[in-house]
């Protein structure tokens, strides 16, 4: 199956918040970022803020007032000042590389921003309503089989009519596709589900579509010639 850009994928991944210190030291140097080290990961944002520190290409280390290990002191050469703390959002970018999203002065404004990112309900943007265009006549016949009986096991979806409606829905399980997530909930890879639908005689057009939505989380997909085109997807004609 060949390898295309995932246009089902919505915002970031993996959202988290990471506590860094903007640091400044000689008059001529630009500032610097950089995280507390775990040892003092206890201090207040209060006992860190405009206090010296000594730092490294790692991490920083409050000297003030603190127990400073020689062994730790060694890996930081430099000497600065705490001028705040950052509350730095991250998050994985869809090739899964780690972005920088934003930055808050507060644990609880970073908290939030992560939680409206994460959409926590579980709901949001879950159900995709797309084009039969992006799948084959024959993908199209092979839905409306499966709807019209009990969906085998081994599929890890179920397909399903739409009343009133020359719609074909599609509820996906155990989503997402991922090899992680297979491995942890089923005990399988990618690679076999998509060997396992290909041995059901699936055409590969729809099970790149499936695999597609799983794999960025889609729960519900709905197929119709009225559903507008998704952009990166293959368009076949009828």
């Amino acid at each position: 199956m060949s390898k295309i850009k995932n246009p089902f994928i919505r915002g970031y991944q993996n959202p988290r918040i990471i506590r860094t210190l903007l640091i400044t030291y000689e008059d001529d140097c630009p500032p610097v970022w950089r995280p507390l080290h775990a040892s003092q990961a206890h201090l207040t944002d209060d006992q860190v803020a405009l206090f010296p520190c000594l730092f490294g290409q790692d991490f920083a280390l409050i000297t003030e007032g603190q127990d400073v290990p020689d062994e730790l002191e060694a890996q930081c050469q430099s000497e600065g000042i705490v001028r705040t703390v950052v509350y730095a959002i991250a998050a994985d970018d869809i090739d899964g590389q780690p972005v920088h999203v934003g930055d808050t002065y507060s644990e609880a404004a970073a908290r939030e921003v992560v939680r409206r990112l994460k959409f926590e309900t579980g709901v949001y943007s879950r159900t995709w309503e797309i084009s039969t265009a992006h799948i084959t006549e024959q993908s199209q016949r092979y839905l409306r089989d499966l709807a019209d009986i009990a969906t085998p096991t081994g599929f890890m979806f179920i397909a399903f009519r739409v009343p009133y409606s020359p719609a074909i829905g599609v509820k996906l399980i155990d989503t997402p596709w991922t090899e992680e997530h297979l491995q942890d909930i089923d005990g399988i890879t990618a690679e076999q589900l998509r060997e396992e639908h290909l041995s059901k005689d699936m055409p590969e057009d729809l099970m790149r579509v499936l695999h597609l939505a799983a794999n960025a989380d889609v729960r519900i997909l709905i197929l119709d010639a009225d559903a507008p085109e998704l952009d990166g997807l293959p368009v076949y004609e009828m």
